[in-house]
This record gives C-alpha cells, sequence and structure tokens, in this order.
C-alpha cells in the first residue's frame, strides 16, 4: 500500500522517528522515498545517519514532494508550519495529523487542503505497544484510508472512530492514560520500598505483576471487575487494601483525573479552532 508513495514528515522528533522505524522494520517502505523536515540541523543529521532517509529544513519543498504529508510537531509550532504548507499539497495528496489538540478544521484552514486524518497515539507507540485513535474528513478515499492506517499501525494498534469528538475523549484515556499507569506504577514501588524491597526488586516486582495482569485481563476475556473478584478473597489481604483504596477515594480520583484531562483538551481544540491562519487569535 506504501512502497510506491512518497511520505514527508514536517517534523522528526520522537513519534516521527518512532513511525519511522516502524516502517522501515516492516519492510512497509524504503527509506529513500522517507523526507522528514526539521529546523534542527542536529535532528536532521541524527535521522538521516541512522534511516538513510532524506531530510531537509523546508517544510513547504518537502510538502510539495510527498504523497502522504505526516504532521509530527508540537502545537505550538502549528501555526508557522501550517503557513509554510499553504497551496503546497496537492489536491489528491493525504495529510495525516499527529498534533495534539488540533482539529481537522484548522488544518484544513491553515493548508487549504481538505483530505486529512487526525489521530492520537500514545507513548508506547515509541516500542509498537502503541494505541492510536483516529478519524478522516469525508474527502479521504479508500485508498488513503489504507494508507493511513499502514502508517498508524506502525506504531502499533489502531482505533478508527466516526466523530471527531472521540479525538479528544482518546486524548484523555489512552493519549494521556502512560501517565496515569506510570504514576500507579510509581506509587507501588515506592510502597515495595518503605516495606523494605531493594529499590530494584520493588520495580520488577511491579513491572511483572503489571504486565503479567495485563496480558492475563485480555487473554481472559472477562470483565475486569470479575477478574478483580476473583482475586480478592473475603477478609484477605487484597480485599484489606482494596478497601483502604476505595475508602480513599481512589476509583473517584482516577475517574475525575482523566475527565479534567478531556476538559482540557476540549479547551485546547477551542483554543485552536479560534486562532486564525496568521498565528493571531479571534478573541
Amino acid at each position: 500500500m506504501l512502497k510506491e508513495s512518497r511520505i514527508t514528515f514536517i517534523g522528526g522528533g520522537t513519534m516521527a522517528e518512532a513511525m519511522i522505524r516502524g516502517l522501515l522494520d516492516q519492510d512497509a517502505i524504503a527509506p529513500d522515498r522517507i523526507v522528514v523536515a526539521d529546523p534542527s540541523d542536529d535532528r536532521r543529521h541524527a535521522l538521516a545517519n541512522g534511516y538513510g532517509v532524506g531530510v531537509t529544513p523546508n517544510n513547504g519543498e518537502a510538502a510539495s514532494a510527498g504523497d502522504i504529508i505526516v504532521l509530527a510537531v508540537k502545537p505550538q509550532s502549528l501555526a508557522g508550519v501550517l503557513a509554510d504548507l499553504q497551496g503546497r499539497v496537492a489536491e489528491q495528496n493525504l495529510i495525516v495529523s499527529i498534533v495534539a489538540g488540533a482539529p481537522l478544521a484548522r488544518i484544513a484552514t491553515g493548508t487549504g487542503h481538505k483530505a486529512i486524518v487526525r489521530s492520537m497515539p500514545n507513548t508506547p507507540a515509541q516500542i509498537r505497544r502503541g494505541i492510536t485513535v483516529w478519524t478522516a474528513t469525508p474527502e479521504v478515499t479508500s485508498d488513503q484510508i489504507k494508507q493511513a492506517q499502514a502508517i498508524l499501525q506502525s506504531l502499533g494498534e489502531d482505533v478508527h472512530v466516526d466523530r471527531e469528538a472521540f479525538l479528544d475523549m482518546a486524548t484523555a484515556l489512552s493519549g494521556s492514560g502512560p501517565g496515569y499507569v506510570f504514576l500507579f506504577m510509581e506509587a507501588m514501588v515506592d510502597a515495595g520500598v518503605h516495606m523494605g524491597f531493594p529499590r530494584r526488586v520493588a520495580e520488577k516486582l511491579v513491572f511483572e505483576t503489571i504486565r503479567g495482569s495485563v496480558e492475563y485481563a485480555e487473554e481472559s476475556g472477562k470483565h475486569v471487575a470479575e477478574l478483580r473478584n476473583q482475586v480478592t478473597s473475603p477478609g484477605g489481604t487484597t480485599a484489606a487494601a482494596l478497601y483502604r483504596m476505595e475508602k480513599g477515594g481512589l476509583r473517584t480520583v482516577i475517574s475525575r483525573g482523566i475527565w479534567a484531562a478531556y476538559e482540557r483538551s476540549v479547551a485546547f481544540g477551542a483554543q485552536e479552532q479560534g486562532v486564525k491562519d496568521d498565528g493571531s487569535s479571534d478573541g
């Protein structure tokens, strides 16, 4: 699906590199059919030497050379990038965005292009264990959908949604989700150290417990509440721990935290929609 395509990455950061590495590892496309535009000399040098891809500091020239343009820049850099791309994306080409909080309408207005896929990957994508939620404008063709999926699957699993509003929900649940998991892991490790374990032992116990629990939950096909009940004996140690956690409001705190992330994502999107092409605000 991608062999004959030319892919341009606007931005050569961590997530772009993860995509490039995944695509090349899968032999989905040859390195000489990939171009990365990035303002950093060091970054361009690293990508060119590490993967054999083409590099340039010029966003507009890079966009003109690609059939698929992947927007992989930080949100604060988006206004300038969109200005560089205005009129440089051919009508038959595809834009794939992984820019957090950037609505489809913002990208379409900024580039003057309508065939756009907006996606929300997460941190485990760096080891091809990510989950990416994505949606597309009506102008994206069925072949372009397959191309976008091939690119996003270089990061791990993908989930298509038919409403852009789900992207804000995904940002809160899976996009920010690794942060919640890392915090919980940190708390477990610290508790183990507090009880007397060496930190390296506590870390190994926590990492393997979480990894095994996730894999077991996936393979069992059972509701997570049922799995929790299976390991919670009446009057036992797990019951004592869960009682304290529930009494402390753990479930409510997690739910409220995720909702706060969702509200922040919605606010970012609303702010982006009010930004003009020159980067100024309407309000």
